[in-house]
This record gives structure tokens, sequence and C-alpha cells, in this order.
């Protein structure tokens, strides 16, 4: 499939409408089947799927020729995915058909009267996000889709289009630079 996935991005590259079509045919049912997994809802996952296909159309000049478009795609998949699902998480308040939302008592200053205090630090995770963004672009999606999205190193490496081998040791080295950068080296290489 990687040689007719190539040949057909290039087609498609040098302006073949035909060959965009066959690579849409090609990788379309396994991206919506990627996709239906991740969301859990067929008709989410098929605008997802037409949201991808959106994006690989206005970035194909940025394509490296030669390289395999598949794990490109997932990567554009993915990541539409991840908007998709931040942008609902953000606006959806579920309700069941009966339920009526609770009323929760608040103080003055918003916080609901009983609160436990949060249990993370807010100094501490600004400083471990600054910490995050302060590192190599790679390492940062090494360290974003193994530890935070809780990707294997086999699917982080097809997404960031790299082996898996590349993949552990731009985890390794961004793990490390986060424990050095949050004063945490006492535990040493891990």
């Amino acid at each position: 499939m990687s040689a007719e996935a190539i040949d057909l991005m290039q087609r498609y590259v040098d302006g073949d409408a035909g060959a965009f079509r066959a690579l849409y045919a090609l990788l379309a049912p396994k991206l919506l089947g990627y996709l239906a997994k991740m969301t859990r809802d067929r008709a989410v996952a098929e605008d997802l799927l037409q949201q991808t296909f959106l994006k690989v159309h206005r970035a194909r000049t940025a394509w490296v020729p030669g390289a395999d478009p598949t794990p490109w795609i997932y990567a554009i998949a993915h990541r539409t995915f991840l908007d998709e699902a931040r942008r609902t998480t953000r606006a959806v308040v579920r309700v069941g058909k009966d339920e009526q939302l609770p009323e929760v008592p608040a103080a003055l200053d918003g916080v609901a009267e009983g609160a436990a205090e949060p249990v993370a630090d807010p100094e501490r995770t600004k400083a471990a996000l600054a910490a995050l963004a302060s590192l190599p672009p790679q390492q940062r999606e090494a360290v974003v889709l193994t530890k935070l999205d809780g990707k294997s190193i086999a699917d982080a490496a097809a997404i960031a289009g790299t082996t898996p081998g590349a993949m552990k040791v731009r985890a390794h080295r961004g793990y490390v630079a986060l424990r050095k950068a949050l004063g945490s080296d006492e535990g040493g290489e891990s």
C-alpha cells in the first residue's frame, strides 16, 4: 500500500484530481475506522474524515515527495480529532432526560461551599506547562503523544512519521529534560 499511496500522493500534488479520488478510496476506510474508534460516534467520525481530507488538500504542498503519506495523513486525522474533542468537551453539558442541573451553593468568590482545595498546585502546573513548551518540538510531541494522550510508542511513531526507536529516544530525552527543568532529577536516568 505504501508505494501505491506515494504514487497517488505525488500525482495528486502534481494536479491529478483522479489521483486524489483514488488516494481517498485507498485511505478513507481505515481512517474512518480509526476516527470511529476514537470518537465512538460514526457521524462525528465521518465529519472528521472530511475535515481531515480538506486539511490534506490545503497542506498538500507541505508533503515531502517520496515519503509515505499515510502516517502524515493519520497525524492530520489525529490532530483533527483532538481539536474536535477539545471543542466538544468545553461546550457540552450532558444531563439525563429527567435530570436537572444541580444547584451548588457557592461563596461570593464563586468557589462551591464545602469544595475541597484543588489537588494540583497552580504554580507547579504553570511550571510544568512552561517546561513542556520549552522542549524541542519533536520531544514535546513525543511526550504529549505517549504520556498525555496515552499512545503506545508504535502508535506515536506512526502518527509522528518516525520509527519506534526514534520515538523512544525523543520521549526519553523529553522526560529527562522535563525532570531537569522541574528540579526533580534525583531519580536519575530511567
